[in-house]
This record gives structure tokens, sequence and C-alpha cells, in this order.
């Protein structure tokens, strides 16, 4: 007697494929990073060091952003995260290759600069998924609301959890931040001359806000738009200090 397997249900079908298309795009977008990596060490080899110019810096941001958030993915349901993150990360790459900039390395390549700086690109890349982790509560909360929400809405992790992933990135990324701006107090003997008051004002500015985000978490139990609010606004702060000057100096003046 020969026994046959029982079809799948629709659901089960739908979660099958669904779990498919989730791993040939964790695939593509692993492949994608793999090759972004690859051009940017290209990039240095050639130049003998890394441009610091706007396109090159935002490429190189995005791409730690993508490359921390496949990280994630190994660990976290967060791979929803990449359809805001993945398209913006290949507009930056693209800006990079087409608008290619002069040289603009540092003239610094002490261990003290080199912990200052990969401090604070590492605490800007995972406070941006932080950021990019509060859009995606507004749109979930939004879609909850309506009959049926979307499939892609409905795949989601709950919002508790997705709360919960968000001030794990605030703290990390607060972390990350703390060092940069110690690291700063201590090792540069300018960081409040005219270049670089700006930048040092908006960074203390995020992180009051991030800080206080996460005493009011503990002590109050903020969340919701609360929680979403704060982050935006810190990080809003975050962006005019890493790239509001450069932005107006390279891009508007020539300088």
């Amino acid at each position: 007697m020969i026994i046959r397997p029982l079809p799948l249900d629709k659901s089960n079908r739908d979660k099958s494929n669904r779990d498919k298309s989730k791993r040939v795009a964790l695939a593509c977008a692993w492949g994608a990073i793999t090759l972004h990596i690859l051009y940017t060490a290209l990039i240095i080899h050639q130049n003998a060091g890394f441009n610091f110019s706007f396109f090159s810096m935002a490429s190189l941001v995005s791409m730690i952003v993508a490359l921390l958030l496949l990280l994630a993915t190994l660990g976290k349901p967060v791979e929803n995260l990449g359809i805001l993150l993945f398209p913006v990360t290949a507009l930056m790459l693209a800006l990079e290759v087409c608008f290619p900039e002069k040289q603009r390395s540092l003239d610094t390549h002490s261990w003290q600069m080199n912990t200052h700086i990969l401090s604070a690109i590492i605490g800007y890349s995972l406070l941006n998924i932080a950021a990019l982790q509060a859009i995606l509560l507004v749109i979930q909360n939004q879609q909850l609301k309506s009959h049926p929400p979307k499939r892609t809405i409905q795949s989601m992790p709950p919002l508790q959890s997705m709360e919960s992933l968000l001030f794990h990135m605030i703290g990390a990324g607060l972390f990350f931040l703390s060092i940069a701006l110690a690291s700063g107090f201590i090792f540069l003997e300018d960081i409040f001359a005219q270049h670089l008051a700006h930048k040092t004002f908006f960074s203390i500015m995020a992180w009051l806000i991030f800080s206080g985000l996460l005493i009011g978490r503990s002590r109050y139990g903020w969340r919701g738009w609360t929680a979403i609010k704060w982050t935006l606004l810190g990080f809003m702060f975050l962006l005019l200090a890493y790239f509001g000057s450069k932005l107006v100096m390279e891009i508007i003046l020539h300088r």
C-alpha cells in the first residue's frame, strides 16, 4: 500500500513561499554587500587611503549599516528593514561611482584618531538602523489599524518585539557614540574649533536625546509614539553633525 503525503494547505504553502523568497532576497543582499565591500577596498587600495569626501562617506556609512542589518538577520527577524535600507545603499554607491570627488584623506592616522573615527561611524550606523526601525514602526502601527493589514506587515514581528529591538539598537549605538565623544574630548585639542564646533554641538545634543530616551524607557516605560519621535529627533541631530557641513562645504560651496 502506497501512502501519499497529504498536500499542504494554503497557509502552509504561502509560508513556504515566503520563506523561500526571503532566503533568495537575503542571498542577493549578501552578494550585493560583498561587492560593495570589495569595491570600497579596491578604491582604498588605489588611493592609498580612504577618501573622506561627502559621497564616499555616505557610501561607506550606508554599507556598514547594511552589513550590520544583515548580521542582525542571523538572530533576529529584522530583514524587512532592508526594504528602506538597501535601495538607499545602492543609491549612495551609485552616487559615489558617478560623481567621483577629489581626495580628502585625513592627515592623522594615529590610533587615537582611528578610535574616534571608527566608533563614530559604528555609532552612527547603529543609530541609523534605529531610525529606520522607528520609521518601520510608524508604518506597522498604521497598517495594523487597517483591515486587513498588508501581507508584508503581517509577516513582521509583533510591535512589542520591534520596540524591544529598537531600544537594543539605540543602546548599542549610544555606547559607540559615547566612545566617539569621549575620545574626541580627550585626544582632539581643537574639538570646539570653528570647523568642528557644530559637529560637537549636534553630536552632544543627539547623545543627550538618546540617553534621555533610554532613561525614560527604564524609569517611565516610554514606548510607542514617544519613543519614535525622540528617536527620529536624535537621528536628525546626528545627520546634521555628520553630513550637514560636508553637504554645504563640498556640494554647495565646492570647497
